[in-house]
């Protein structure tokens, strides 16, 4: 905790109005918002690249940004970083009965349950919480800051839990078609504005059914970029070791190459 204290000091003593520095005194909550997303992506990238030096140092620039806004708040009396410590101190506790000892007449208790009522009284806590805050509607309470393809699958989330969903993968097939038609028929036009919004009917559908099929549509994008990020890397490193511009190459060269890099990663995998 003393290193705690020190970088509250820290922020503390950048945000003061006499002798702090100018850039971080004239930051407000909306200023630094982008860098908290910022440092968020950069922990999660840390991770997939499995660079744990690099986490460490992501990590402690992720608690900066917490700090920092609790440093702004506390100026303006609305909270401190002790009640936010505190506060999700007690959401955790709430949200997992089964683990902390509770007490039952008298006598101390675990419940012992499986991971789906784990996932049930979480998701029943979270429901009396977003009660207990007086937000209306289903879908109140997800936050707009998140990556478009992660708050569609949570929107969607929302909506299931009260019956608005698909039976099943079918009618969800069915959904990604009439799409994939109906943008087919916008493209063949001007209105850009109208394609626009169909290609984002068609993602929306295609979240609905990376959720149905019970996987994450971000994290597989997310991976998606990497492997297209990797093997674009690759058709590089062949076409540099023959001493030829990747400019000069048609499409029909590049994706012999592309198809030899495909194959290489099965022979590794294989």
């Amino acid at each position: 905790m003393m290193s705690l204290k020190r970088l509250q000091q820290i922020i503390a003593d950048l945000r003061d109005p006499e002798s702090g520095c100018p850039w971080d005194q004239r930051q407000d909550f909306k200023s630094i918002a982008a860098y908290t997303l910022e440092e968020a992506y950069e922990v999660i990238d840390a991770i997939d690249r499995e660079d744990f030096d690099e986490l460490k140092d992501e990590l402690g620039d992720l608690l900066l940004q917490v700090v920092f806004h609790a440093q702004m708040a506390a100026e303006k009396e609305l909270f401190d970083l002790t009640a936010v410590i505190e506060a999700i101190c007690d959401k955790m506790w709430r949200r997992h009965p089964h683990v902390f000892e509770k007490q039952d007449e008298g006598k101390r208790e675990k419940e012992r349950v499986d991971e789906h009522s784990v996932k049930r009284f979480w998701e029943a806590e979270k429901a009396r919480e977003r009660e207990g805050k007086a937000k209306p509607g289903v879908l109140a309470g997800v936050a707009k800051a998140l990556p478009a393809l992660k708050r569609a699958q949570k929107l969607q989330k929302r909506a299931a839990r009260v019956g608005f969903d698909w039976p099943n993968t079918d009618g969800v097939y069915a959904k990604i078609h009439e799409e994939l038609a109906e943008i087919q028929q916008a493209s063949s036009g001007e209105n850009i504005a109208r394609v626009q919004e169909e290609l984002g009917d068609l993602l929306f559908a295609c979240v609905n059914l990376a959720r149905h099929l019970g996987v994450d549509a971000e994290s597989g994008l997310l991976e998606a970029n990497r492997k297209f990020e990797q093997r674009f890397h690759a058709v590089e490193v062949y076409l540099q070791a023959q001493n030829k511009p990747i400019e000069d190459c048609n499409l029909q060269e590049l994706d012999a190459i592309w198809d030899k890099v495909k194959r290489g990663e099965n022979m590794k995998s294989s």
